[in-house]
């Protein structure tokens, strides 16, 4: 999702390739040194991490000037794919963390979260009046805490963050990178992502 946010922000096309994870093609297992999704190749290299496709995507055009932001945003980032991100996996996926007790996760991820409402009490974005790369790249991370159990979510004292994450919902860029596509099989027509 967020390597889709990236290249649609930037107003520009990619060919994609719809990759299931149980029947990986030997062709994207090439391409992708760590077999893992969403992977970009470009002329530079191959690109594994939606992140760096995201920072990448804006750095060819960035016409809402979403990578004009204060190292602020930068940690903001780095405090979601970090400490928040392993909260999460350790709260939604119990089966695979059987060693941590996910209501202390859960916890942990709170706080992250009741520092995300305290700025949007302040602001409809997380560092001013408008969205920066900060939003679009965390976004999506708060969506799927959500959806763990979006009746609790609802039901904290983060009005602010609710709606942030609903206008998020709601919006035409994420009906657009929330299109499914069928796997891609060597042979397939190129399918292209982004501006047409």
């Amino acid at each position: 999702m967020r390597a889709r946010l990236g290249v649609r922000s930037a107003g520009i096309r990619v060919e994609l390739r719809e990759i299931k994870l149980r029947a990986k093609p030997e062709a994207f297992l090439q391409t992708s040194p760590t077999a893992t999704v969403p992977a970009l190749r470009t002329a530079g290299g191959v690109l594994d991490e939606s992140l760096d496709i995201m920072i990448w995507a804006l750095r060819q055009n960035d016409p809402d000037a979403l990578l004009e932001m204060t190292a602020e945003g930068w940690d903001l980032i780095y405090q979601n794919d970090g400490p928040f991100k392993r909260a999460l996996d350790r709260t939604k996926y119990v089966t695979r963390y059987p060693d941590c007790d996910p209501e202390e996760e859960r916890a942990k991820a709170v706080a992250h979260l009741m520092g995300l409402e305290a700025r949007l009490e302040m602001t409809p974005w997380l560092l001013g009046e408008r969205q920066t790369l900060a939003d679009l790249a965390i976004l999506p991370f708060i969506r799927q805490f959500a959806h763990i159990d979006r009746a609790w979510f609802d039901a904290q004292p983060w009005p602010h963050l609710i709606a942030w994450l609903d206008r998020f919902l709601a919006s035409d860029g994420f009906a657009q990178v929330m299109e499914k596509y069928d796997p891609w099989q060597a042979g397939d027509a190129p399918i292209f992502f982004g501006v047409v």
